[in-house]
């Protein structure tokens, strides 16, 4: 086990995992949190009170009409067959180009939804660890809207990632055999007896669960034969195994013989211990820092395979030791885009974006909800920062704090500027006049620029800045204040702020 921290619990310790195990807070709710103390703090995201269905799902990927819609998809021009009677060939053909056109058009509007719902629900939520391993998930065994093309699938696999948040990675990985949306990303249903297609089982091995140099190519091409047979229904939405496609002969896998199916080819990798220590890695370096030392790194992969892979547990562990809040691991992280945004709005206490706003600014900062960019996932920390995306931070960062009003048009994401070319941002913007900064910036705090940066300084960065960054918004917020200092002088001050790379990390 990991050595653990000691009793002492500082405000900037629990801003640092509420950031990292969640997407952040207001001041009001760090100091909230702080109060519950650590163990109780981490135990409040570990095992959340809110329930799963907090947030209803959209209609369609639901029940009834969820399963009309996968029926639609087999026949998307069944319901015209009465009218297409009689007609010629080319008439024939022009009716069911615009039946399927229709689905496409419905399809586009549902990807929308559900990525807004997401969005909505990560910003929203009383659990946001259980959003964050939601995510996490997401990015682990990454499926793309874009190939997957039925929203209602994605939308069961988002659900999925959620009840499994802090249960069991090796039921979580079989569940990902079955799951429709990874069948149809990794083409696993046209995988056959005598034509075995290598996706799945090489994804599985290489990016799920061992990571390279932990199994062989024989290895891949046997448990290929092993992964024959799966099937999607999608009238119905369910994975079954079909026997008759099934290569049933016997296949060496690891070194063991036998005629194994998928399901026996996870249990034989859950077997291996370099799965305990791939995903302990992994969950280490997307909550702390990169490269953990051997013996750190050894103490988590025991703990994780006595928990039988209980990620809960490991997540636990992790938060609790004393390494998480250690110089090395505190704002030495940069923020993903989703990570970025939800921050800003929270820190801005912003509970309703502006339409349109998250859709299009994940877009410009590179990361969709429900499109990761392939198989492997995002790439995360430097990633995320160039010179367009590090000035289309600071962009969007003036758009939130200043309103589209003041907003200087020269300056903000081309597509901010010319809202019809993003689907749902028709009214990007319109309106939006900036947070309250009767709540951000009380007027009696604004009397003394001291006072008033220091206060922003922990509500942005939770934590001291070098003294040359604070001294020059100490000077700029002197240089601005009047008689009075406005909400247009507290917006600009926000905004400079936020245009710093000390923003950019966690």
């Amino acid at each position: 086990m990991l050595a653990q921290a000691d009793e002492t619990w500082t405000i900037f310790e629990a801003a640092h995992l509420l950031n990292r195990a969640g997407f952040g807070g207001s001041p009001a709710e760090i100091k909230s949190f702080h109060a519950l103390g650590r163990q109780k703090a981490v135990n409040s995201l570990v095992a959340p009170a809110e329930p799963l269905d907090a947030f209803p799902l959209p209609a369609w990927s639901v029940g009834d009409q969820a399963l009309a819609a996968m029926r639609e998809r087999r026949q998307p021009f069944r319901s015209n067959r009465k009218a297409m009677e009689g007609l010629s060939p080319e008439e024939a053909e022009n009716v069911k180009r615009e039946a399927i056109k229709k689905i496409q058009q419905e399809r586009r509007q549902q990807a929308l939804e559900g990525q807004g719902w997401w969005f909505r629900r990560i910003l929203k939520t009383q659990a946001p660890l259980r959003e964050k391993m939601t995510l996490f998930w997401h990015d682990h065994f990454a499926t793309s809207i874009q190939k997957v093309n039925q929203p209602v699938f994605m939308m069961r696999q988002n659900e999925l990632f959620r009840r499994s948040a802090f249960g069991s990675f090796k039921n979580l990985t079989h569940a990902i055999l079955m799951d429709p949306a990874m069948v149809l990303y990794l083409d696993t249903q046209s995988s056959k007896k005598n034509m075995p297609n290598e996706n799945f089982a090489r994804e599985v091995m290489e990016l799920f669960t061992l990571g390279e140099g932990n199994y062989t190519e024989q290895d891949v091409r046997e448990a290929a034969r092993a992964f024959t047979g799966y099937y999607l229904n999608q009238g119905e939405g369910k994975v079954s195994h079909d026997k008759r496609k099934w290569d049933p002969a016997d296949k060496t896998i690891f070194g063991k013989t036998g005629p194994f199916a998928g399901k026996d080819v996870i249990d034989l990798i859950f077997g291996k211990k370099q799965a305990a220590r791939f995903m302990a890695k992994k969950l280490w370096e997307f909550f702390v820092y990169e490269d953990p030392s051997e013996p750190a790194l050894d103490a988590l992969a025991e703990s994780y395979q006595k928990a039988d892979f209980q990620t809960g547990s490991l997540l636990r562990e992790i938060f609790l030791s004393k390494e998480f809040y250690s110089e090395a691991a505190i704002r030495s992280q940069i923020k993903s885009p989703v990570q970025y945004l939800i921050e800003l709005l929270k820190q801005l206490e912003i509970t309703e974006p502006p339409v349109g706003f998250p859709v299009i600014a994940q877009q410009q900062l590179g990361q969709v909800l429900f499109m990761p960019p392939n198989v492997a996932g995002w790439d995360w920390g430097q990633a995320w920062i160039n010179t367009n995306t590090l000035l289309t931070r600071y962009n969007l960062a003036g758009f939130l704090t200043k309103g589209a009003g003041d907003t200087d048009k020269s300056m903000m994401p081309e597509r901010m500027k010319t809202p019809g070319m993003a689907p749902g941002s028709k009214r990007m913007g319109r309106g939006w006049d900036g947070p309250d900064y009767e709540k951000i910036a009380p007027r009696l705090l604004r009397e003394n620029p001291t006072d008033l940066v220091d206060s922003l300084v922990f509500r942005f960065f939770q934590c001291p800045l070098p003294d040359k960054a604070r001294k020059s918004f100490i000077e700029y917020a002197v240089t601005k204040k009047g008689a009075v200092f406005t909400d247009k002088e507290t917006a600009e001050l926000c905004h400079l702020m936020l245009s710093t790379p000390y923003y950019q990390l966690f």
